[in-house]
């Protein structure tokens, strides 16, 4: 009987439960009139109705995903990066699996940090192939941030371990790629395969600027990015450029030589 357990231990199998497991934990307790017990079968509940809306967010996320559901390969393509005055450019190319069951797949600026690296596991586990490419800082300013960019993708493409039949993008048209392409303003929050590579992009991206910061950190690279943060632009006129800023995009600021 439920009633013989005590709060205490009827609150730790609630935390220790999953997903899968609410539907029992409710079934179990929810005769247990104690006002404690039943604010616990309350919680689980409405993580059972939260879990519900995400998979219907899902579903709705990969429409574009069953709209192409005849080819055999769907890959999306997103970026990371292409506004820092530091750092490179970082794009990922992923292929899902048709019954990909990945919750929480969003724009990857609309995700916590800590969920981005949660889902950034996952979807290098359950994915069919991915791809990462990078343009240096050195590329950005010899081809221009949107050239440079463009590599990366096919860069990025071209380390898959399958031919895409088709590739959903970002907003833009790769040139120099053969496949059909699909360019989706937005797309990161329209495409469940987009969202995926926008999260690798930009985790990956974030993890190079952490390591930047431990080499570099008086310009606060761990938090900032790359980004024009004030204190990243104090730096720059304080200590100067480093061999990881886009000398085209700093030409603005009083940077000491």
């Amino acid at each position: 009987m439920s009633n013989q357990l005590s709060m205490n231990e009827i609150k730790a199998i609630y935390q220790a439960a999953n997903e899968e497991m609410l539907p029992d934990f409710i079934s179990r307790f929810i005769a247990d009139e104690r006002k404690s017990v039943q604010a616990l079968v309350e919680k689980a509940d409405k993580r059972l109705l939260a879990l519900e809306k995400e998979k219907e967010r899902i579903y709705e996320m990969s429409s574009y995903e069953r709209e192409y559901s005849d080819c055999e390969y769907i890959c999306g393509i997103d970026e990371a990066g292409r506004g820092p005055l530091a750092g490179p450019v970082v794009a990922a190319a992923v292929v899902l699996p048709k019954d990909c069951d990945i919750l929480y797949l969003n724009d990857s600026k609309k995700l916590t940090a800590k969920k981005r690296e949660e889902l950034f596991d996952i979807i290098k586990e359950k994915a069919v192939a991915y791809g990462v490419g990078f343009a240096t800082p050195e590329r950005i300013d010899e081809i221009n941030i949107l050239q440079a960019t463009y590599e990366a993708m096919r860069e990025a493409v071209n380390k898959l371990g399958v031919k895409p039949d088709i590739l959903l993008n970002d907003a833009v048209t790769i040139p120099g790629l053969t496949m059909r392409q699909v360019p989706i303003i937005k797309g990161d929050a329209k495409s469940v395969s987009i969202a995926a590579a926008s999260i690798l992009a930009k985790v990956t991206r974030d993890r190079l600027m952490m390591e930047y910061d431990s080499l570099m950190p008086q310009y606060g690279f761990a938090s900032n990015k790359g980004y024009g943060s004030a204190m990243h632009i104090q730096a720059l006129e304080e200590y100067g450029a480093t061999p990881i800023h886009r000398k085209s995009f700093i030409t603005h600021f009083k940077v000491k030589e």
